[in-house]
């Protein structure tokens, strides 16, 4: 049995629940917002996805990009670069005393790497499992680096690890008006009405 949603139910429950309850006999639709237009605070949550210098030259940009197309995620800005070393200071600052470092920062701007914004409904956790462990021997097949990476030096891409950083990263690599926003036709069909 369907039951209305409570007022304790985000706006992405309400949504779900008053498309189940669409078409139920003897029942109406409880009040809530609309379904479609701007989307709910749940729908916008944002992550930073890096396709590294390795990937670039491998032609593995459309592959990474498939990928989140295909889960329903929404790219929301995206750019080619040649990343520079306060660039990546910044975004690598809790790695800046590790030995590796000087190696990283080599790796890094090796070439251009393509950096972007992918949005929708628990995106950040989601991109975790999609990219897969960060030592390519550990990623699962079926994961980004399971499917394309040989080597921890070369992990193909970055992606935030929780949302409060991927907002720190997000304004490393992007000025607020490189966002774009705008309504997905399929939003309905990945989320419902």
């Amino acid at each position: 049995q369907v039951r209305p949603a409570g007022p304790g139910m985000g706006s992405l429950g309400r949504c779900l629940a008053r498309s189940l309850l669409r078409g139920q006999p003897g029942l109406s639709l409880p009040p809530g917002p609309r379904c479609y237009g701007s989307a709910p605070p749940e729908l916008q949550e944002k992550t930073l996805v890096l396709v590294k210098p390795d990937a670039v030259q491998r032609q593995l940009v459309g592959n990474v990009i498939q990928r989140f197309e295909q889960r329903g995620f929404k790219l929301v800005a995206m750019k080619l670069l040649q990343a520079d070393r306060g660039l990546l200071d910044k975004h690598y600052q809790q790695l800046r005393q590790k030995p590796f470092y000087p190696a990283l920062l080599a790796y890094m701007t090796s070439g251009p790497l393509v950096a972007m914004v992918w949005e929708g409904y628990n995106v950040v956790r989601s991109t975790r499992a999609m990219v897969g462990d960060t030592n390519s021997a550990a990623a699962a097949a079926g994961t980004i680096r399971g499917d394309f990476s040989m080597h921890v030096s070369r992990n193909v891409v970055h992606a935030s690890d929780s949302v409060e950083t991927a907002q720190k990263e997000i304004g490393y690599w992007f000025q607020r008006d490189e966002l774009v926003a705008w309504e997905s036709g399929d939003r309905d069909y990945t989320y419902g009405p």
